[in-house]
């Protein structure tokens, strides 16, 4: 079978596309324009084999080389066409299938969140196949500081976007000295877990717990979430919810095209 598979795979490999993507890649990496030679050695192959697909791809406008020093740096092409389609629909898309899975397999409810102008802000929810389940309103808003999705993605956030956030935030500014340190230890801690658990502050006998989804580095960053509703008699066990969590968040992030961090 694995000889049968290694076959295929050698059947439909396109040398040519693949240098082009490498190059893609490669020049995507670094924030100084590449000379042939520097690409050539970055990647392991000869200049001579890589002139071509660098020229096709200067062709079509992909890279642009520096009529001074020859040395090449991607264009905002593939920028541009990424944004064709509003991230967020695309998000919208990739989520739903398999928040609807997490929901039914966990008999819970699950939302996906965004931070937006200061503001945690609910994108998508599957509810629980339970007669009786929690739901919060898609388009709900809530303070990013006192909830488990917002502190996550504050934790997530790059050091100087979260620290210009925490400065304009009035659920933050508010606080004591003493409870601002707290904030900060917090998201210490949750960026180093890489994810955040906590009790709902607005209701008793809720315990939300959140995993992130898409990629800080390209700015598509959202928090899938389960609020687990504690009743009598029903117990969960926080790693088995983890791993739940973790799997539906790779398979949104990875139906995007996203590389999952």
């Amino acid at each position: 079978m694995a000889r049968s598979t290694r076959r295929r795979s050698a059947v439909y490999s396109v040398p040519a596309l693949e240098k082009g993507l490498d190059i893609l890649e490669a020049l995507a990496a670094t924030e100084t324009p590449q000379s042939l030679s520097d690409l050539a050695r970055t990647l392991g192959r000869s200049s001579s084999e890589l002139f071509r697909a660098l020229s096709s791809l200067e062709k079509r406008a992909y890279v642009i080389k520096d009529p001074g020093s020859g040395r090449y740096r991607l264009s905002l092409k593939l920028y541009e066409l990424a944004h064709i389609h509003p991230p967020v629909e695309q998000l919208l898309r990739a989520a739903a299938e398999p928040m609807r899975k997490l929901a039914r397999s966990l008999r819970q409810s699950c939302h996906l969140s965004v931070l937006s102008q200061g503001r945690l802000v609910v994108l998508a929810e599957a509810g629980s196949p339970e007669q009786i389940r929690l739901s919060i309103a898609v388009g709900s808003s809530f303070s990013a500081v006192h909830t488990a999705s917002g502190r996550l993605l504050l934790a997530t956030l790059p050091e100087v976007e979260r620290q210009q956030f925490m400065e304009k935030d009035p659920e933050f500014l508010r606080q004591s000295t003493a409870q601002k340190k707290r904030v900060r230890t917090l998201l210490a801690r949750i960026r180093q877990a890489g994810y955040s658990t906590a009790k709902n502050e607005t209701y008793m006998g809720i315990r939300d717990l959140a995993v992130p989804v898409g990629n800080t580095r390209i700015g598509l960053s959202a928090a899938l979430d389960v609020s687990l509703w504690i009743v009598p008699g029903q117990r969960f066990e926080t790693d088995t919810v983890l791993k739940a969590l973790r799997r539906c968040a790779r398979r949104i992030t990875q139906s995007m095209g996203v590389t999952h961090p």
